[in-house]
């Protein structure tokens, strides 16, 4: 039998956009954060580990406000560590390189962490829902590989996921009639403004339009274990460009993998929706939205005023 699903959280990122560390900052009447919502929201769907993915740097700084609450959540916390230098053999971190080296590779450091267990993948910093969790649970609980690997993601509408105040990156979706996924492309710079939403590849010399309807990725990703291995074996190729392209900033996001893999034809991944609609903090300016929110949730009975007792 295989082993019951995992949750990864991925909570190493710098938050340059948001000011401060969006992964401890308190949105609850207790001084919940958002993450303390999606580990509460997971265990009802079933899940009974959650990986934490953070950075040495802020271990002091979580430990004493998200870690030590969820030392009371009846579920087992497992941490793992993202550094810049956990690279193949052979490469060093480039001089003057502070960004981490992205998604994928903030996966493949919990590697240890996840042991050999499907997995789903979320953002700290982000509000899922509750049903999203249960979907990918239930998905997850039974996948296996077949001919090909067997993953999934939760879709959101696009126009469910911009902000008011600023761009935000998204993986933009494609499907087929069967609601597998067929391609996944990574935009950095999607906005809305008066007529709609649109994206810019260029620094706003030119833009493409997109429908409220179009599905991005969140980064609410399932996998099986067999993930973990393509991300480790595309890893140095992806070095070798980015050393010479781009050797400060380039990063090695969840969806390029993916996309690898589809292109292969190795993998196919199942595309679940969610009712609920997606919070997050990318700016500082979006906090009162989200408090608000979760507010109206605990009115609602959805969740007890104050998590963990």
């Amino acid at each position: 039998m295989s082993k019951k699903p995992v949750l990864v959280v991925m909570a190493a990122g710098m938050g340059s956009r948001y000011g401060g560390l969006k992964q401890i900052d308190p949105v609850g009447s207790c001084g919940e954060a958002i993450l303390d919502y999606s580990v509460y929201d997971a265990h009802e769907a079933g899940f009974e580990t959650v990986v934490i993915i953070i950075k040495e740097a802020i271990k002091k700084d979580f430990m004493e406000t998200v870690g030590a609450r969820l030392a009371k959540a009846p579920v087992e916390i497992r941490y793992a560590y993202q550094e810049l230098d956990k690279l193949p053999d052979g490469f060093t971190v480039p001089e003057g390189r502070t960004k981490p080296w992205g998604t994928s590779h903030a996966v493949l450091c919990a590697k240890e962490a996840i042991d050999g267990a499907p997995f789903a993948v979320i953002n700290a910093d982000d509000y899922y829902g509750k049903s999203a969790f249960k979907t990918i649970y239930d998905h997850l609980a039974t996948a296996e590989d077949g001919e090909k690997f067997n993953y999934c993601m939760v879709g959101y509408e696009v126009g469910k996921t911009v902000t008011e105040n600023g761009s935000v990156a998204r993986g933009v979706c494609e499907t087929d009639a069967n609601g597998y996924l067929t391609g996944v492309v990574e935009r950095t710079q999607i906005e809305k403004y008066e007529g709609g939403i649109h994206f810019t590849e260029d620094g706003g010399k030119t833009y493409t339009e997109l429908t409220d309807d179009t599905i991005v990725s969140m980064n609410m990703w399932g996998f099986t274990p067999s993930f973990l291995t393509a991300i480790e074996e595309g890893f140095a190729a992806f070095l070798n460009k980015a050393l010479v392209e781009n050797p400060l900033k380039g990063e090695y996001f969840l969806p390029f993998v993916v996309q690898n893999l589809l292109s292969e034809d190795k993998a196919t991944v199942r595309v679940l929706t969610s009712a609920d609609k997606w919070y997050g903090v990318t700016y500082a300016a979006d906090k009162p939205v989200v408090v608000a929110a979760l507010q109206e949730k605990t009115r609602e009975g959805l969740y007890p005023d104050g998590l963990w007792g």
